[in-house]
């Protein structure tokens, strides 16, 4: 489904600085002759100060000891290998949208809300999606339903413009669902394949905001009762633990079904895709490895992980 050529090497690049700070010491704990209680301790304290969290990281050892018995493992780099499967375990969730896992025919337009809070990339991330998501045959259009801040307008007609992308706006203020209403039926009309909107950048903590969106969710759900195919919530990598509550508050709010990891290229530990596979059950979808409209990448378990432990 996505034009994937140069994408892995990229994805591959991005946790470059992760790989450095955190897996790079977990894969050096693996470099020692034996396995004892301390590389034990150790470990779950690098899986830990990696944004695993607590609860993942105690899932992990738990699990690693029992391969390490049930096996009888004694090589380091065996036990090394064994901790990289269960990782892997816990990333491949199984899909929650229409669009993205569907095989064969895709619904047309499909619709991909973008939800998550101001600073996480958001805007910037819905222009990448638009981007590797169009091809000729199958046009995306964009909706700037963040009418809150003139700026995020004034941004996804630019990124809109960069990448060849029909904007749809409206004034700043405007009602964010009427936007969408009005998108929808462009949409409709011009035969767009996919539609993706740009919510505002809610603080998940606010009431209102909140409720503001879930209307923006049962506005699309009436224009199309299969709709939205796609809820994604856009998580800061370098937030860590917090991004959890965020993702907590969103997905009961207006049913995430995938997370656009961004800014992983930054200072982001990584641990925190295995903390959202495990305690939310959501699908990591793409990863954010850089600013460029080129730098959003389709998010391939097996691949980060080796690119982690390279």
């Amino acid at each position: 489904m996505f034009r994937l050529l140069g994408r892995a090497r990229k994805a591959e690049e991005g946790v470059e600085p992760t790989r450095r700070a955190w897996f790079g010491r977990i894969k050096e704990l693996f470099a020692r002759p034996t396995i004892d209680e301390a590389t034990w301790g150790e470990l779950e304290e690098l899986l830990v100060g990696a944004d695993v969290g607590v609860a993942t990281a105690g899932l992990l050892l738990e699990r690693l000891k029992a391969l390490v018995k049930a096996e009888g493992l004694r090589e380091p780099g065996q036990v090394r290998q064994a901790l990289q499967r269960e990782m892997l375990r816990l990333l491949q969730v199984p899909p929650r949208g229409r669009f993205f896992a569907a095989e064969g025919s895709s619904p047309r337009p499909a619709v991909i809300l973008v939800v998550g809070v101001n600073g996480t990339g958001k805007t910037t991330s819905v222009a990448k999606l638009g981007a590797l998501l169009q091809e000729p045959g199958r046009p995306v259009l964009l909706v700037a339903a963040d009418t809150f801040r003139a700026a995020a307008i004034d941004q996804l007609k630019l990124w809109g413009e960069q990448a060849g992308l029909e904007v749809i706006a409206h004034r700043p203020g405007a009602d964010p669902a009427a936007v969408v209403f009005d998108a929808l039926e462009a949409a409709r009309h011009r035969g767009s394949a996919v539609v993706i909107v740009d919510t505002a950048g809610r603080l998940h903590t606010k009431f209102n905001l909140m409720e503001e969106l879930k209307k923006v969710h049962r506005v699309v759900e009436r224009w199309d009762g299969a709709a939205p195919h796609e809820v994604l919530l856009v998580l800061d990598a370098t937030t860590g633990q917090n991004a959890l509550a965020q993702a907590r508050q969103f997905t009961a709010a207006v049913g995430v079904t995938g997370i656009v990891l961004a800014k992983l290229d930054g200072t982001a530990k990584g641990g925190i895709v295995l903390a959202i596979s495990h305690q939310l059950g959501l699908p990591v979808l793409f990863i954010g490895t850089g600013e460029g409209l080129g730098d959003l990448a389709p998010f391939d378990a097996e691949g980060f992980l080796a690119a982690l432990f390279a």
